[in-house]
């Protein structure tokens, strides 16, 4: 069976069905959104479902900024039906001597456009802590409190030796499926079809796009294919003769019922800044030290444990995150678990959030699920044409696919589309590898912007 369409999107996570949303609202028509799975339920749903325009990169916050202001924009327009709030990220330190480097990042990150930077001590302060619930009337920029004695004030929970705290406030979470199911249904509504089918090969005459096969036996005419099969980008790219530049990284979540409210619950998302040794009694360090398979748990951990409540009431859960470990493969569904993960990440989380060690001796039964971070080198998006006319490629989004999905769906749109583009453009779209003063500064790029 053969039929046409305008713009065939391969891949029904956040960003195809983003891409979708913002093609018919800019008038395109005859969109097929493929895949072969149900919308939004292969990496879109494992998500921590934050966001935050705290970025070190410019153009990744000027992206940001843009895409909040869309998410702000549809929660508005639809009573905030996927709640999103402004809690903030609040990074905190023990260590007393990182307090001017975070002084200098936080200027850095203000001077690109984030917002003012306000500093708080226990003798000046006019810090306002953020509501639970809602996103309207809040300060943006970030607030940085100095001193054991405000941070207690405030952060009862924390480590009582925390010196600093830095609370970025345009941030915070969502959830991540309703804005997927509200930007799929509005793509619905302007025409956008779905399609359950995978996509096993795309027809490619004269360097222009002609044709996707699907594996239903269906074949679409089309002249403008997106590739926005998330973890399998690369797969989708050789479908085209196109190599993607792109790796899988396997990111873990669990999450544990906090029965004896170590953690309130409206508390922001919670990262501790500075690295440790987890803590082991001296009998179960020195067994752990006897075998090379678990020798290094007792080895020196990175920087960056995570955590935030969920739900309310009897249902508060803690969410434990940390990539202590990344590890690099090809996708495979489902994806392998490491049953160790919630435990270390507990420990880990406890240099922040002393009240975990209650959990210690007889720990909740962790929920564990994950997916994958698909990105490049730099961490920098790919969005944009690529090499075949009529290709295009929306994805690598990492970590931040959730809060970046409105930006980078309207960006694809405009760039389909010949609108007038935004600032950030060039650093996202994939022939900026072809510049051999890229390729140059690849080598040296350190700060990817991970958590």
């Amino acid at each position: 069976m053969t039929r046409s369409a305008g713009v065939v999107i391969c891949g029904a996570g956040i960003l195809g069905i983003s891409a979708a949303y913002y093609l018919s609202k800019a008038g395109v028509k005859d969109i097929i959104l493929v895949d072969e799975r149900p919308p939004l339920s292969l990496t879109s749903d494992r998500s921590t479902e934050c966001y935050r325009n705290w970025w070190q990169d410019s153009a990744m916050l000027n992206l940001m900024n843009r895409s909040i202001d869309l998410m702000e924009k549809l929660a508005e327009e639809s009573n905030n039906i996927f709640n999103m709030n402004r809690r903030g990220y609040l990074y905190a330190t023990a260590v007393e001597e990182k307090i001017p480097a975070l002084i200098e990042r936080s200027k850095r990150t203000s001077s690109l456009g984030a917002g003012p930077v306000r500093v708080h001590t226990a003798d000046n302060s006019s810090y306002q802590p953020a509501p639970a619930e809602g996103f309207a009337n809040q300060p943006n920029g970030a607030d940085l409190l100095l001193g054991a004695e405000l941070i207690h004030k405030h952060f009862p929970y924390l480590n009582e030796n925390t010196c600093a705290v830095l609370h970025a406030r345009r941030a915070g979470w969502l959830s991540a499926q309703q804005l997927g199911m509200y930007l799929l249904e509005g793509a619905r509504k302007l025409g956008v079809k779905v399609e359950a089918a995978r996509v096993i090969g795309v027809n490619v005459e004269g360097g222009k796009i002609r044709a996707v096969k699907l594996s239903n036996g269906e074949e679409i005419n089309t002249s403008i294919f997106v590739n926005a099969a998330g973890p399998f980008l690369k797969e989708v790219g050789a479908m085209l003769g196109v190599e993607i530049p792109i790796v899988t990284e396997t990111h873990l979540k669990a999450s544990i019922k906090d029965s004896l409210g170590v953690l309130q619950r409206n508390a922001p998302l919670l990262i501790w800044d500075d690295e440790q040794m987890l803590q082991w009694s001296k009998e179960e360090k020195a067994e752990l030290q006897t075998d090379e398979s678990t020798a290094w748990l007792t080895e020196k951990f990175p920087a960056g444990a995570h955590s935030r409540p969920e739900g309310a009431g009897d249902s508060l859960t803690i969410l434990l995150l940390w990539e202590y470990k990344t590890k690099i493969n090809e996708p495979i569904f489902p994806i392998e678990m490491d049953e160790q993960y919630p435990e270390v990440a507990l420990r880990g989380l406890s240099a922040m959030l002393p009240r975990l060690k209650e959990y210690f001796e007889k720990m909740p039964r962790p929920h564990l699920d994950g997916g994958y971070y698909t990105r490049t080198r730099e961490n920098l998006p790919l969005v944009g044409k690529l090499a075949v006319e009529g290709a295009y490629i929306i994805g690598a989004a990492s970590g931040y696919g959730i809060m970046s999905a409105c930006g980078l769906g309207e960006l694809l749109a405009k760039e389909i589309t010949n609108a007038s583009l935004p600032s950030y453009t060039l650093a996202f779209d994939p022939s900026r590898y072809k510049d051999p003063e890229y390729q140059k500064r690849l080598q040296q790029w350190s700060d990817i912007g991970q958590l």
